[in-house]
């Protein structure tokens, strides 16, 4: 029989002679490519990677002379554009891996990148097989690291969301089929075990015919759905370490197996089918639950990507102002394109020509749009509002401002799982512990009862830990929890979101649209002498309803529109105001210097109430009225301030818009910390800060500047309202226009707490006390069932306590 090669595991032809020695013996590879693949791997210090891998790797093929030909390709500028980001001599790239089949895969292609000189450094994602790289371009270019990769029997290539889309996809359909046959089956198996539990006396031949049944629709279970536990207990034995999956697959192995043994020697006791379907079932839709948090959290980053315009009207040859249409992607520094009104901005650039109003609100949070005009800078994702405006491009693709915060967010994303790995820890001590403690209770049971009581007693040690208190105490808290809140319009969209919230220690809002509404009202009025405050005020909404601007609408919904007026000619300079006669005299509202300017008035000081937006009323002959129009409160914020105080906790509020505003806001909810004119950048500073401080910040946001500072805080809330980016990257969402919502996740996230370490202390008193009886064979199976099932249900009603 031909062996089979060491590299890919396919049979090696007769006469084929690729030899390579590992560890001192040769062992046979299937052809050249493998071999030189082998090779390389081991030349290169990387041999422990036969160690670890839990699957045979893709079939090599040499690096041939046009392959290495088409890499280069990938160090052009023009073709680097779309998905290369360099600063100085530093670049960074998002690559798609082919080929990944085990974390053995994860760490080799680390370590060979690693050892490269000029690489960075280097970060893989093993849930979606994105490799994040950076390397300085004067010591390696890209192609070197994709011929790295290559050699050693993997595929990269840049980023491509639809792959993406297709492999997850794939995924999840995968996922439900295991979810929905391990469901099926659970409730077939427990429509014939309840016959079997409730009488005693059912004929024998009935009996048996019901267990036969069960391990029948139970099979499916153990050899399809619960393979993502055989395979994650296979690969942590590789790694030579444990974790839950190990336990998990040896409690559905050996039970089983016991079932199956009980069957055929008609032991009635020992059939536990129902307790096996019904365990898969459950880990696998708490599972399936998290991947979907998990994919929800990585599309922040695609919905940000797509507020970019695939195509744009170009002006080849600018001052012509003929337009054709162009690729986005094929845009260059220089290049000047046609924006017209209502549409995105698709590159950063400076106006060249034109003045209009930019909704910048996604990007800054600022609640007004602004004025530009003529070399002006403007960013893409932002709205031009009213007129167009001719852009020479500064910045495209990877360039952009918006990119950048697609960076910050990407960062802030890949930190986030790492809070994980406190509890990884203590999960495989216990795990470990566990296996240990079931080696020598088998291997005592063996020499002093025989094989088959040390089995049974090892079967009842496992099902009596694995599925018990212990691995429900926390996730039936989080999802009675969980309900609660989704009941009062706060949704959890991240498993650790409640036990974070028990311990915040600071509250971070932003402003506009979280604690304002965004909706403008007058603040105050000044009538200058010898003008009426009516007549002023019904001039003004007669002059604003032509006008789509916010302060103008507020104007209008202040004092409504009054129809017996007559107004002619009405002119709208954008971004100043407008000018029109009202019964035949000439009026004009808008910005103060503006209005002064138009007729050669003086325009006066407005300090009286900095904080907010000033709009002027002058006639020909003077200056009338002057108008303050601010944001409002939410009416709730108030309250919400309060209860923050009683649960002792700091506030703080991070903003883009003026100092005046923030001040004013702050001031009103007495607030003490707070920060105007916020980038995003800023923000995320901000909160960082005070992680190093040893806080627990909660944010609380509702725009795309506020994304990133979002999913860097330890927890994070978007409220009502708000954008699909701040929603998919915070921990949970409102969806309902409540503030108080933030106390009660609070209050909530304290009461979990609480239950959850109750649950806790049950499980240890649980696991002290069952763990001997079945050590010592005091339990047989059914009653480590029992005790299962017994602590399961104390834990679950416990945790129905927090639906109250």
């Amino acid at each position: 029989m031909n062996p089979n090669c060491f590299h890919c595991g396919l049979p090696v032809l007769e006469g084929a002679a690729f030899p390579i020695v590992y560890r001192q013996i040769e062992h046979a590879t299937c052809c050249a490519g493998c071999q030189a693949v082998a090779q390389s791997i081991i030349d290169a210090g990387l041999d422990y990677y036969y160690e670890q891998r839990t699957a045979d790797a893709d079939k090599a093929a040499l690096p041939e002379a046009d392959i290495l030909a088409q890499l280069r390709l990938y160090d052009l500028p023009e073709v680097q554009q779309g998905f290369v980001y360099a600063q100085g001599d530093s670049k960074q790239a998002t690559l798609l891996l082919d080929g990944i089949t085990c974390a053995a895969c994860v760490w080799l292609i680390e370590q060979t990148l690693v050892r490269l000189a000029g690489v960075s450094s280097v970060s893989i994602n093993y849930s979606n097989h994105r490799l994040h790289v950076s390397w300085q371009a004067e010591q390696v270019a890209l192609s070197d690291i994709l011929l790295a990769i290559q050699k050693i029997g993997y595929q990269a290539q840049p980023y491509d969301t639809e792959q993406q889309h297709l492999l997850q996809t794939k995924q999840r359909k995968q996922a439900l089929v295991r979810l929905w046959i391990a469901g099926l089956s659970m409730m077939q198996v427990m429509m014939y075990a309840v016959p079997t539990y409730l009488y005693g006396d059912i004929e024998p031949v009935f009996l048996w015919l019901l267990h036969w049944a069960s391990m029948v629709l139970t099979l499916p279970v153990v050899v399809y759905s619960a393979i993502p536990f055989y395979q994650g207990a296979w690969r942590d034995w590789r790694n030579r370490r444990v974790g839950m999956d190990t336990p998990i697959s040896l409690a559905v192995v050996l039970a089983f197996g016991a079932s199956m043994y009980a069957l055929f020697s008609r032991t009635a006791e020992g059939v536990y089918f129902d307790s096996i379907s019904m365990f898969v079932f459950l880990l696998l839709g708490g599972r399936y639950l998290e991947q979907i948090a998990r994919r929800k959290a990585a599309d922040a980053t695609e919905r940000l990507n797509k507020l970019i315009p695939a195509f744009c009207h170009l002006l080849p040859h600018y001052p012509e102002q003929q337009s054709q249409e162009g690729l986005v992607a094929h845009l260059h520094a220089g290049d000047v394109v046609l924006v017209r009104a209502g549409e995105v901005f698709p590159v950063d650039g400076l106006v060249l020509e034109g003045s209009s109003e930019v909704n910048q609100a996604l990007l800054t949070g600022e609640s007004l749009p602004v004025l530009k005009e003529v070399g002006q800078s403007v960013q893409a994702g932002t709205v031009n509002v009213s007129s167009p405006l001719c852009v020479q491009t500064t910045g495209v693709g990877q360039y952009t401002r918006l990119s950048g915060i697609v960076r910050l967010l990407d960062g802030a994303l890949a930190q986030k799982p790492r809070m994980a790995l406190l509890a990884d820890r203590y999960a495989s001590v216990f795990v470990a512990v566990l296996l240990c403690l079931a080696v020598a209770t088998f291997a005592y049971w063996y020499v002093h009862s025989g094989a088959k009581v040390a089995v049974w007693t090892v079967v009842s040690l496992l099902v009596i830990t694995c599925p018990c208190a212990l691995s429900l105490a926390t996730p039936t808290a989080l999802a009675a929890a969980t309900g609660f809140l989704a009941k009062h319009g706060l949704l959890i969209s991240r498993g650790h979101s409640l036990e974070t919230l028990a311990k915040v220690s600071d509250v971070v809002f932003d402003k506009t649209g979280t604690l304002t509404t965004g909706l403008f009202q007058i603040a105050d009025v000044q009538v200058c002498a010898g003008y009426d405050l009516t007549q002023a005020q019904t001039n003004a909404a007669v002059l604003e309803q032509f006008s789509e601007h916010p302060l103008a609408q507020a104007v209008v919904e202040a004092y409504g529109v009054d129809a017996s007026k007559l107004v002619e000619n009405v002119h709208n300079t954008v971004g100043f105001g407008l000018q029109a006669q009202i019964d035949g005299v000439q009026w004009a509202i808008g910005r103060p210097i503006w209005v002064a300017d138009v007729f050669g008035h003086v325009a006066q000081d407005c300090l009286q109430a900095a904080s907010g937006s000033w709009i002027a009323l002058a006639n020909e002959q003077h200056m009338v009225a002057y108008f303050c129009l601010e944001d409002t409160l939410k009416s709730d914020a108030a309250a919400l301030m309060r209860q923050l105080q009683d649960l002792r906790v700091r506030v703080h509020v991070l903003s883009g818009d003026a100092e005046g505003a923030v001040a004013k806001v702050a001031e009103a909810l007495s607030i003490p910390h707070f920060i105007a004119a916020a980038t995003p950048e800023t923000k995320l500073a901000y909160v960082h800060n005070l992680q190093q401080q040893g806080k627990i910040v909660l944010m609380v946001g509702d725009g795309i500047n506020d994304a990133p500072v979002l999913v860097q805080a330890d927890v994070s809330i978007a409220v009502e309202g708000g954008t699909d980016v701040a929603q998919a990257g915070s921990d949970m969402v409102m969806i309902k226009p409540d503030m108080g919502l933030v106390a009660t996740a609070l209050v909530q996230g304290k009461k979990t707490r609480r239950i959850i370490q109750e649950n806790l202390w049950w499980a240890a008193i649980y696991n002290a006390v069952a763990i001997p009886i079945a050590v010592l064979g005091y339990a047989n199976p059914w009653i480590a069932a029992l005790g299962m099932a017994v602590s399961s249900l104390l834990v679950t009603l416990n945790a129905m306590r927090l639906l109250k």
